[in-house]
């Protein structure tokens, strides 16, 4: 067995290069839209809230104790209370990002557009890796846990991270991991699916919830299928789907103290390349809380489900049809 990151070198290095850039893209957005400080906070903020280690910025922006150079507490010298103001409702909006982002009022919303303008979305993707991937890491590291212990701090500690000047902006980046991750097929499709709706529904994304993939309806899932997600423990799915499930709560709501018998479940019925892919599949779907942090999670159809495919560019394709 391997290291959380030496499986995911081994069994997915486009994805494995994807969450690199991903990483180094969120620190260099932070510092494009002028937020630098404020995503070291965000890091912080997020990863507290779980007891994981936070993401550092690179190297070449870190002063001798791992922060950022320019203040990063409300109150720094020289912050007028408007920023102040604008720092604590971003902390408040990241904070409640991790612990539930379905409960991210429209209140506190509005604040964040209002402190930050044009720059909310951009900061939302941005608390999005801040949360995310130090769950990724944790749960790379739970499944696959032999070898040596990673640094905590920084893409460095992670794994090699392109020079500042090949780093894509994070919506490009993030575009590029996205692409990757369906890829990867060693876990079965309907397996798949029920893990991205279980994620759908625990962050209460419309959208998510309302879709379904057609690999996984021709693959035999019916609705008898999908309803078993939500008391899957005392369902007739399999060991390995009970398993993955459980492993998906655990991601999303307790990454920092995922418990050993989930561990020991999804070990005993997968493969480690199918470890590692429900690990990105779980990081990828969580893509969704972005949308439902800002609000723009409305489902396509009223009523009723749509059934969704991805084609070999990694483009998702709506409203297809079983045929």
């Amino acid at each position: 067995m391997t290291s959380g990151h030496e499986a995911l070198v081994a069994h997915a290095p486009e994805a494995a290069r994807a969450l690199d850039a991903v990483e180094a893209a969120a620190w260099r957005e932070a510092s494009t839209i002028g937020l630098p400080a404020l995503a070291w906070r965000v890091a912080t903020a997020c990863s507290a809230v779980h007891g994981l280690p936070p993401l550092g910025p690179p190297a070449a922006d870190r002063r001798v104790d791992g922060r950022p150079p320019t203040g990063s507490h409300p109150g720094t010298p020289g912050q007028d209370a408007a920023t102040v103001e604008a720092e604590g409702t971003a902390v408040a909006f990241a904070e409640q990002f991790a612990t539930d982002v379905s409960a991210i009022s429209a209140h506190l919303r509005a604040e964040l557009f209002e402190q930050l303008g044009s720059r909310a979305a951009s900061f939302t993707a941005v608390v999005f890796v801040m949360d995310v991937l130090p769950r990724t890491r944790a749960g790379l590291d739970a499944l696959c846990p032999a070898g040596p212990a990673l640094p905590a701090a920084g893409p460095a500690a992670w794994a090699d991270v392109a020079s500042p000047a090949d780093v894509a902006g994070v919506w490009d980046a993030l575009d590029t991991f996205t692409r990757a991750v369906p890829r990867l097929d060693a876990l079965d499709p309907v397996t798949t699916e029920l893990v991205r709706l279980r994620g759908a529904r625990q962050h209460a994304c419309r959208l998510c919830s309302s879709l379904r993939s057609r690999p996984a309806l021709r693959a035999g899932a019916d609705d008898a299928t999908f309803a078993a997600i939500d008391a899957y423990a005392d369902s007739d799915l399999s060991a390995l789907r009970k398993a993955v499930l459980s492993f998906t709560d655990a991601f999303i709501w307790t990454p920092g103290r995922i418990d050993a018998a989930v561990v020991a479940g999804v070990a005993a019925s997968t493969t480690e390349a199918q470890r590692v892919e429900l690990v990105l599949d779980i990081t990828r779907n969580a893509l969704n809380k972005v949308a439902v942090a800002l609000g723009a999670d409305a489902a396509h159809v009223e009523d009723g489900v749509e059934i969704y495919d991805i084609d070999e560019r990694g483009d998702l394709v709506y409203g297809v049809d079983l045929g």
